[in-house]
């Protein structure tokens, strides 16, 4: 597994926004697709946006048009911009590879999660 730390979440009011970091350690970061997840309290742990190595996105629907998925493979770091945040996405925030050892799916891939995840919380 590939080890990583998340930053950049925070508590904020609704449509504000937010940038979270992903920086891997690992060389190999380059060769991964990737993808966000997001978990709230008492909720199932759901995708928000993969981006593939060819550089294909996709988005949940619920965050089309307001989040952006990047990367950075020369830092070896995966970024999610998240604009006009609502309190709907108050979740704890996760990156992830692409792999075949991973539990977590999103847009028919799957995913393993590297981080310790990152907290949102947007208030009304």
């Amino acid at each position: 597994q590939v080890q990583a730390v998340e930053s950049g979440g925070g508590s904020v009011q609704a449509g504000d926004s937010l940038r979270l970091s992903c920086r891997a350690f690992s060389n190999s970061f380059k060769y991964y697709s990737m993808a966000w997840f997001r978990q709230a309290t008492g909720k199932e742990r759901e995708g928000v946006a993969t981006l593939l190595i060819g550089g294909n996105t996709e988005y949940a629907d619920s965050v089309k048009g307001r989040f952006t998925i990047s990367r950075d493979n020369a830092e070896n770091t995966l970024y999610l911009q998240m604009n006009s945040l609502k309190p709907e996405d108050t979740a704890m925030y996760y990156c992830a590879g692409e792999s075949v050892y991973g539990d977590a799916w999103f847009a028919g891939r799957q995913f393993e999660l590297w981080g310790q995840g990152t907290q949102v919380t947007v208030s009304s």
